[in-house]
């Protein structure tokens, strides 16, 4: 008999789940992960008592109430709601496209007004949107269009509009009311303490090893248990047999500033597309702080290249096939699980992935 139950590769939110569930099953897991800390990127680094996301912006929402009390049955959630603002050469638009940011566009006031005007500018794109370009206009118009989306998309993607998918711009909410909240979801907020008390409650009693890459040293674990489940890229699973695929990346550049208070409010995002950054995130609003300094970090969109942190999938035609490929490589295994962002080569909110994660633990657990 093997030492562990399962392997679990990568720290992140779906192993955690699953991970918490294991052992709540009675099973003996051990974690192996490639970075130094755990919980993925999720994980916070505390800065002036500010609990900093490192690897981006999270913010919790779900309209799933079984994933809402899962999550906060192990930690309590703050009020946080999600509301950005979009900073297009000096000028501040609130996001996401409601009223506000309308009557700011076009000095309107009702919604008459605004459905009149992106009416008109949504006659230009005929029949079904072919495109994330002709998607953005079909919703809001060419003025919200240029103004708020194509310069931020662009730098975030890399690519033209015009060469990117329309579903990519269908998570964003649009309305005719004067609301800010980012998402449409029943529950949203923030873990009080930060995400790293979360991700401890997922693993406790859990073996870890920190700072090892699994294929490195793939069949010294696969020894030690009986099944492994694989959170990382699957084409780095199978040494990349039918080519490599394709993500977008991030490059952060964290600093610490000597005031209270930088920009008002935790997400600004940089609209036009001469700002490299795509955004401005300021931490201590996620938790409604009062320390004395501040913490900002600058987000810049980068180019994929082997060792840099894979993010967003690419979802297009020529990717979607080839993971394809690979997921039927995947469904043969009989002793190696797949889950998780990386592993199902999806674009996934946090609650999504619990979701995944649910299934999983339902049909092996």
């Amino acid at each position: 008999m093997r030492k562990y139950d399962y392997i679990l590769v990568g720290s992140g939110l779906f192993s955690g789940v699953f991970a918490y569930h294991a052992m709540k099953a009675g099973k003996k897991c051990l974690v192996v992960e490639k970075r130094d800390t755990i919980g993925g990127n999720l994980y916070c680094e505390d800065m002036e008592d500010i609990h900093v996301h490192k690897y981006g912006a999270h913010i919790f929402h779900t309209s799933n109430k079984k994933v809402w009390q899962f999550v906060n049955s192990l930690v309590e959630f703050n009020r946080y709601t999600n509301s950005p603002v979009a900073n297009f050469h000096g000028e501040m638009y609130n996001m996401p496209f409601n009223m506000n940011t309308f009557s700011k566009m076009w000095n309107i006031s009702t919604p008459e007004e605004a459905k009149a005007i992106i009416e008109k500018q949504k006659a230009s794109v005929k029949g079904e949107p072919k495109n994330l370009e002709e998607q953005a206009i079909s919703l809001v118009g060419e003025d919200i269009y240029k103004k708020l989306i194509k310069g931020y998309t662009e730098k975030q993607w890399g690519r033209d509009c015009k060469d990117l998918p329309s579903f990519i711009i269908k998570r964003l909410p649009v309305r005719y009311t004067y609301d800010n909240n980012y998402f449409n979801d029943l529950y949203q907020g923030i873990p009080i303490g930060g995400y790293n008390v979360l991700i401890d409650k997922l693993f406790a009693g859990c073996d870890m090893e920190t700072g090892v890459d699994y294929n490195e040293n793939r069949e010294k674990y696969n020894a030690l248990g009986e099944k492994v489940l694989y959170t990382g890229t699957i084409d780095s699973y199978y040494d990349y047999c039918f080519g490599k695929l394709e993500y977008r990346s991030l490059k952060f550049e964290t600093e610490t500033l000597d005031k209270e208070n930088y920009q008002g409010v935790a997400v600004v995002n940089y609209t036009d597309r001469e700002t490299p950054y795509t955004r401005i995130i300021e931490h201590k609003h996620f938790e409604f702080g009062t320390q004395p300094k501040t913490v900002i970090t600058r987000e810049y969109p980068a180019d994929w290249q082997e060792g840099m942190e894979p993010y967003y999938p690419i979802n297009d035609e020529k990717n979607q096939s080839l993971y394809q490929k690979y997921k039927e490589l995947a469904e043969k295994e009989t002793k190696v699980l797949f889950g998780g962002r990386l592993a199902e080569y999806k674009y996934y909110d946090m609650d999504k992935v619990i979701e995944s994660a649910f299934k999983l633990v339902e049909k092996e657990l």
